[in-house]
Order: C-alpha cells, then sequence, then structure tokens
C-alpha cells in the first residue's frame, strides 16, 4: 500500500500525527498490490470508493499489509476509518524498518539507489513537484483565482501523472521488499515494533500554559535585548553581521564572523570590556537556540493535548537505537534550577521580570525548563526509571573485565572504582583521593571505545580542569587498568578483518559473534555481527584496504556525515562502541516489552530511561509502582548472564532531569 495525501500541517515540522490531526486531512490516492499482481490505484480524491474486500482487508487478520514506513500509512487510515478503530501493528510489515534493520538508508528514495532501483533524477524531481502540487497548501494569486489548495481538476494532466507517480511507488517498494526478503526480521523484534507503535499513539501530555507562558517571555525579553543592542550601538538592526561588524570593528574589535563559537571566544577575552561586551552578551543571549524547543512543542501538539511519535523505531544506523524527531527527547537542557516549581509557575503567569530578578538569565531558566513541558496525564504521575551507567557495565561484561563487574555488583561508584585502579589508591568522592574521581570519570566516559587524548578533549576534559599535558598519561593509566577491554578491541579487528578475507565466523569477547553472509538478491557480502540477544547488526559490501596510518582499514557501504550513501571506515573500539550501544539497545528494548506486558503505559523513552505515565491506586502509589519498574529492570536477562543491572528513579508531575 501507498497513500498520496494532503494536510495543510507540516508533517517535517509537526509530525505524522498533528499532520493526520488537522481538519483538513485527506487520503488522495490509494495505491496497492494484492499478492505481487499490477498496481491498482483508487482515486479517492475524486470520490472513487475504496473496494469494500481492501476496507475489510485492513482489519483483517488474514491478510498482511506492507507499507514503506507504515506508521504512515496506518495513522492515514486509522483517521479516515476512524469508527472501525486503529490498525492492529501486528498484521502489517514496514520496509522501511526492514531497510533500517538491513543496513540501508531512510528514505525510499536512497534506499532505491543503494540497491540500483532508483529511478532517474528527472522523474524524482517530477514527484518532488507534483507532491508539493496537489499534497501542501498553495500561496493565493491572481493567477491561480485566490485558491489555497490544487485540486485535481486544477491541472488534469499533472493529476495523471500523479497517479502514475503513486502507482510506480508500489512498484519501488515491492521491488525494495524484495531485494532485502532474504533479511529475516526476528518475530521478537517485530513484536517491539509493534510496541514503539503503541507508544506512539498513546504520546505524552504536554503542559500548554507552560509552553505558551515561556513563547511569550521569550518573544518580550528578545524585544528588550535587541532594543538595548539599538540604543547602545545605535545601529538600525544589530542582527545583521554587516552593520554589528563595523560597530565592533570602532569598538577596537575585528569580528568578521559572529558565530557561536566565535561570540564565545570574544567574551572569553578579559580585554573585552564595556559597551562592547554587553553587546556580545546580548548577541549570544539572542542566538540561544535551546528555547526554539518550545515552537516545537507547539507545533507537534494534537487535539488530545499530547505530542505523538517523539522518537524512531530503529532510526540510528547499525546499532538500532531510537533516534530522537520533532522535539529531540534524548538532546534537552538538563534541569538544574533550584525552587523548580516557582520558576515554572511565573512562566506560566508569563512574569518574565520576577524570573529575570530571581533566576538571572531568562533564556536560561526557559531553556531548562524544556523537559517540564512534558507532564503526566489528569491524577497520573510520571514513573521515571533510567538504567545506571548502562554502557559501561555492558562493556564489562562483553570483554570480561572482572574489576569492573565487581565493583558494579558491590554498588561502587564507577568513576571512583576507575580512578582508584588506575593510580592505585582508594579514591571515594567527597573523601580521600577524591579529586583524582575527575580523572576517572572524563576518562570512563572517553576511553571505553579506544579513545585517546583527543577523545577526552572533545568530551569536555579540558574544561573540566585537566591540563592538555597530563592527558597521554590519563589515556595510558586507563588502558593499563582494563587490558581486558583494550584487548577486546584488537579482537573485534582482528576477527573482522579474519572474517572478512575469509569468510566464516569468529567469536569476540562474550557472546559476539562476527561472520560474512552473501545476499543473492542484492549481490552484495555482508559483515554481520549477531548480539547476544541473537540480534544482527549488517555492514553492506565489507572490504579491506590501508587507513592514513599504514594499517588494515575495514571499511563498508553506509549513510555518512554527508547523509549519502558512501564507504565509511571502522575499527576495533569502533566496532566495539556499535556492539556496546547495540547490546545496551536491547536490553532497554527487552524491559520496555516486560513493562508493556504488566501494564505500565510508557510514553516515551531516552537510551536507557523510560518514562511511564501512571495512575496512582490505594493499593500501589506511585512510589511503589517505581520500585516495582526498578526491579524489573534490575533484573537479569536471559541472554545476558552474569550481565549486573541497576537502576534508579523517581515520580513526579512533570519530567525533568538533574
Amino acid at each position: 500500500i501507498d497513500l498520496e495525501t494532503f494536510s495543510s500541517v507540516d508533517i517535517k515540522k509537526s509530525g505524522l500525527y498533528a499532520y493526520v490531526d488537522s481538519p483538513d486531512f485527506e487520503i488522495l490516492l490509494f495505491a496497492y498490490s494484492l499478492d505481487g499482481g499490477l498496481v491498482q490505484v483508487v482515486d479517492m480524491a475524486r470520490g472513487e470508493p475504496l473496494p469494500d474486500w481492501i476496507i475489510g482487508a485492513l482489519y483483517s487478520e488474514s491478510y498482511i499489509k506492507h507499507a514503506y514506513n507504515a506508521s504512515f500509512e496506518m495513522a492515514c487510515l486509522s483517521k479516515r476509518f476512524g469508527l472501525i478503530g486503529p490498525m492492529d501493528p501486528s498484521q502489517w510489515r514496514c520496509t522501511l524498518f526492514l531497510g533500517l534493520f538491513a543496513g540501508y538508508p531512510g528514505s525510499l528514495k536512497a534506499i532505491g539507489e543503494a540497491l540500483g532501483l532508483g529511478e532517474d533524477k528527472k522523474k524524482q524531481a517530477t514527484g518532488t513537484a507534483l507532491i508539493r502540487y496537489f499534497c501542501v497548501p498553495c500561496k493565493p494569486t491572481k493567477a491561480n483565482g485566490g485558491r489555497t489548495r490544487n485540486m485535481p481538476d486544477d491541472s488534469p494532466e499533472k493529476w495523471e501523472q500523479f497517479i502514475e507517480y503513486n502507482r510506480q511507488d508500489v512498484v519501488t517498494e515491492m521491488a525494495v521488499a524484495k531485494a532485502l526478503s532474504r533479511f529475516q526480521v526476528p518475530e521478537w523484534l517485530q513484536k517491539q515494533w509493534a510496541v514503539d507503535l503503541k507508544i506512539h499513539r498513546r504520546g505524552v501530555a504536554v503542559d500548554r500554559d507552560l509552553v505558551a507562558g515561556a513563547l511569550a517571555i521569550r518573544d518580550e525579553e528578545a524585544l528588550e535585548l535587541l532594543e538595548d543592542a539599538k540604543q547602545i550601538t545605535q545601529l538600525d538592526n544589530p542582527n545583521s553581521l554587516q552593520q554589528m561588524s563595523g560597530w565592533l570593528a570602532s569598538q577596537g574589535i575585528e569580528a568578521p564572523s559572529l558565530t557561536k563559537d566565535v561570540v564565545a571566544g570574544l567574551l572569553a577575552d578579559p580585554e573585552v570590556q564595556g559597551p562592547a561586551r554587553r553587546v556580545l552578551e546580548i548577541r549570544q543571549e539572542l542566538g540561544k537556540t535551546s528555547t526554539k524547543k518550545y515552537d516545537a512543542i507547539a507545533a507537534c501538539i494534537c487535539a488530545d493535548g499530547r505530542v505523538h511519535g517523539l522518537l524512531q523505531f530503529y532510526g540510528a544506523a547499525r546499532t538500532g537505537r531510537w533516534a530522537g524527531r520533532l522535539l529531540q527527547v534524548q538532546n534537552l537542557p538538563r534541569t538544574y534550577t533550584k525552587d523548580i516549581e516557582y520558576a515554572r509557575r511565573l512562566v506560566k503567569e508569563r512574569n518574565g521580570a520576577a524570573l529575570r530578578f530571581i533566576y538571572g538569565s531568562v533564556h536560561d531558566t526557559l531553556s531548562q525548563l524544556i523537559r517540564t513541558a512534558l507532564v503526566a496525564s489528569p491524577g497520573r504521575v510520571l514513573v521515571d526509571a533510567d538504567f545506571s551507567a548502562i554502557e559501561a557495565r555492558v562493556i564489562s561484561w562483553v570483554a570480561g573485565e572482572e574489576w569492573r563487574l565487581k565493583a558494579f555488583r558491590e554498588g561502587q561508584d564507577i568513576y571512583c572504582a576507575s580512578a582508584s585502579q588506575m593510580f592505585g589508591v582508594p579514591v571515594e568522592k567527597h573523601g580521600p583521593n577524591g579529586h583524582l574521581r575527575q580523572k576517572g570519570k572524563i576518562a570512563e566516559l572517553a576511553l571505553g571505545y579506544q579513545g585517546s587524548a583527543n577523545a577526552m578533549i572533545a568530551m569536555g576534559a579540558l574544561d573540566m580542569g585537566l591540563s592538555e599535558e597530563e592527558l597521554p598519561e590519563i589515556v595510558r593509566q586507563w588502558r593499563d587498568a582494563n587490558p581486558r577491554i583494550r584487548q577486546l578491541w584488537y579482537d573485534m579487528q582482528s576477527a573482522a578483518e579474519k572474517v572478512i578475507t575469509c569468510p566464516g565466523y569468529a567469536m569476540v569477547g562474550r557472546y559476539i559473534m562476527l561472520s560474512m553472509e552473501h545476499n543473492p538478491d542484492t549481490g552484495l557480502n555482508y559483515l554481520v555481527m549477531t548480539l547476544p540477544s541473537s540480534r544482527k547488526l549488517y555492514y553492506p559490501d565489507p572490504q579491506i584496504g590501508l587507513n592514513r596510518f599504514g594499517g588494515a582499514s575495514i571499511t563498508y557501504m553506509g549513510v555518512g556525515a554527508t547523509r549519502k550513501w558512501e564507504r565509511l571506515e571502522t575499527y576495533g573500539g569502533k566496532l566495539v562502541e556499535n556492539a556496546v550501544q547495540a547490546i545496551a539497545r536491547d536490553c532497554l528494548a527487552y524491559n520496555i516489552d516486560k513493562l508493556d506486558a504488566k501494564g505500565y503505559e510508557i510514553v516515551f523513552h531516552v537510551h536507557d530511561e523510560v518514562v511511564i505515565d501512571y495512575a496512582p491506586t490505594p493499593e500501589k502509589d506511585g512510589q511503589a509502582a517505581l520500585q516495582e519498574v526498578i526491579g524489573i529492570m534490575s533484573s537479569p536477562i536471559w541472554w545476558a548472564p552474569g550481565l549486573p543491572l541497576d537502576a534508579a528513579g523517581w515520580v513526579g508531575d512533570f519530567f525533568t532531569k538533574d
């Protein structure tokens, strides 16, 4: 099935559920193929009804429905046939998910090109133009009679082209599904996809008053800051780079650009004082983008007062972790403001002056409060639980680094334990040798995946007070303290090289297997990493070459930083990172399934953290529920014997993170 639809809501900005929630949402075309037969197109925009058997098939377990990004078709059809009810995810298969599982790009265009099925650029441009013409509102002009939407009769020729475009999408989708048919998604992973759709449909409640107040205060603050800048500089437009650069030059400051980093660098110079410093501070304040997340929240609130679809299942390449969408809940500012309840009240009252007087920076305070816009449903509480140091535990378990596993089982602080192992002295937080904990912390954060001094700098080592000169020694000490993890990198590199050059299989660490598989449908070989959960990670078309240091370089085809299908380079430590993050993902997914089966209503999750909308009862209040959730998440997993898991959490009315 492939649909073409119309909605005045921008799906990229507001998401699928707000898009479908729009009163003017409409299904225009319904293209389908039954059992691989000729593709048919139902012209619903012109009143052609769907055959009765199709409506029945959409709700019948006797039919398996396939679509590319099936959640889109399911949401659209559930809206269209809302009186019948939502679609059952167990009856659907998503070709987008299948492609991601096999290591391919996310868009139909990109995966088609990667598989050699892509249309020529002229056809692609025509399709994009047709979607822009029929599927989104148009600007009213004299030439089009002032209309805000193009209908089939406004251009019958284009409409016939659009019907053919819809038909060809199904042809391409079937070709993709056929090419990937040998990649078997495990049934348990397919069920996780279904649970994920249930979480999307549920959504999370939003404190609309807080969002509206934050937007009002932010806009008022921006106007005041801009006016201050005008008063100081006497410029017509202080936002103009040309005008501001000229004014700064008159103050003895050369600034050919005024990017975030440039402004921060100028403010770090103690010689920049007086009016110039104040103007740069204003520009820095106005340039903060974190409060734009309030706009993102406002744009995707549905009629039920909730936001839906905050995560994409299997959205992170290679590891299969979830990827953030819309609000990007995986990348929200931390909340460290004291008296957070009072700050939220001031925002709801739109009292920017009091907020500034009590908390200082308005933008910074609003930024910290973004998390708290996600709230419990009326009469409920949020139960939040997250794994403790999940990646550090997983890599210790995979490598068999016993001293670390012992520390986790005994409930030790891993940063203190690591520093103690590195420096050979007892280290306690706020106690004996407590100053060494910071070195243990940055080493733990930066060095687990074959990182070195540069990785520590990227992780903020210099900001933590460490000097660049002492970093190489810290790297050496950490590696010496963790010989099994260090060996794991080299074993992973060696095993990958071995199976690529001499196809077979090799075991690495605990329960990780590397092998090669050939897929005659795609004509490619794949480096396959089988995880303890039995899930497979695929690396298409692996090869061995030379890196810039003259050593062996492992490469494969994937989506690079430019978002193009290209040859990527990897190495032992990076493959270990993929494995560890993928295993951590499977730990979370396993527990999401368990919590869902227990009736806990998860509204979203963040890497190692679940957020549950819970209705307290006399028998089980929020704290009791939290203890049960922690107990579930801390329990052993059958496919990871000996992996010590632990979790902690909180109960509250709104989402937060300290």
